[in-house]
């Protein structure tokens, strides 16, 4: 399996994330109940190990790992599934192990691809199509379960902004489809995180979504930090990548965690290897 990476933002622009924004509030709330979950504990030491699981740093006391991998003994946990796109394009999960008809086409009728993660997007523009796509990623979500983690991350719940996407799929689209995922999650006790799209940041509550994991926050090109702690209050996590964006969220490193990787994730030992704390 190739290493997950960090996520570089290529979107349509300031027109979807308005549209997106204006919609916050419409959809009915999730229909499963977070009560019982248990959220990560706030301002607590972070880890971001989604390329490649390793001994925890002193002080850490909440990480973030591949489904693949196993938890961290005695921390808390959050499980990373890649829930909107496929895996790359000749990797476990990847284009052909899925069935075609559930891949998002383009006029030509050809799999339309994320050229920068070599992934199919995922078609959630139908109730069928989203209901057969949550089914496969809920085998995933049980796998997190079973292995005793204790919050999922879901990763690309923007992938309607993507350039490729054209608007084919909405924000609405996103949202039903992460209702439906995270229904099951709680079903399963686990947390469930938002990862990045922040416009779609005040309409958590009805989308079933817990606490914020946010990358790039900070980048002075985005300067978004506030705006997830305005929807999450501190319930919130912070990852870098350049140490301008890492000065911005440490702001607010007295009130969430923030950590500075790579964006590589690599785990530590190998070449690369970045981790620093506010």
């Amino acid at each position: 399996m190739s290493l997950n990476r960090s996520r570089i933002r290529t979107t349509v622009g300031t027109a979807v994330a308005c549209a997106s924004a204006a919609a916050a509030g419409v959809l009915a709330p999730a229909p499963a109940s977070a009560a019982s979950v248990a959220l990560p504990p706030v301002h607590a030491g972070f880890d971001y190990q989604i390329g490649g699981a390793y001994t925890p740093p002193s002080g850490v006391g909440v990480v973030s790992r591949d489904h693949s991998a196993s938890p961290a003994p005695g921390l808390y946990n959050i499980c990373y599934v890649n829930a909107f796109q496929t895996q790359r394009i000749g990797d476990p999960g990847g284009p052909g192990d899925w069935d075609r008809d559930l891949l998002l086409k383009d006029g030509d009728g050809e799999v339309v691809i994320d050229p920068d993660w070599d992934e199919a997007i995922l078609d959630i523009t139908t109730d069928a199509k989203r209901q057969s796509i949550a089914h496969k990623i809920e085998a995933q979500i049980d796998e997190c379960a079973a292995k005793g983690f204790n919050a999922l991350e879901l990763d690309n719940f923007d992938t309607y902004t993507r350039d490729v996407v054209k608007g084919a799929i909405t924000d609405s689209h996103a949202q039903t489809y992460m209702r439906i995922l995270s229904s099951y999650g709680h079903g399963k006790g686990l947390a469930v995180g938002q990862k990045n799209t922040v416009e779609l940041a005040p309409n958590h509550a009805a989308n079933g979504l817990d606490f914020a994991i946010a990358e790039e926050c900070g980048d002075p090109e985005w300067n978004e930090c506030s705006q997830y702690l305005s929807a999450f209050g501190d319930h919130a996590i912070f990852i870098e990548y350049t140490a301008a964006g890492m000065a911005n969220a440490c702001r607010y490193g007295d009130r969430v965690s923030v950590v500075q990787r790579d964006r590589d994730v690599v785990p530590e030992g190998h070449g690369g290897y970045l981790r620093k704390t506010c």
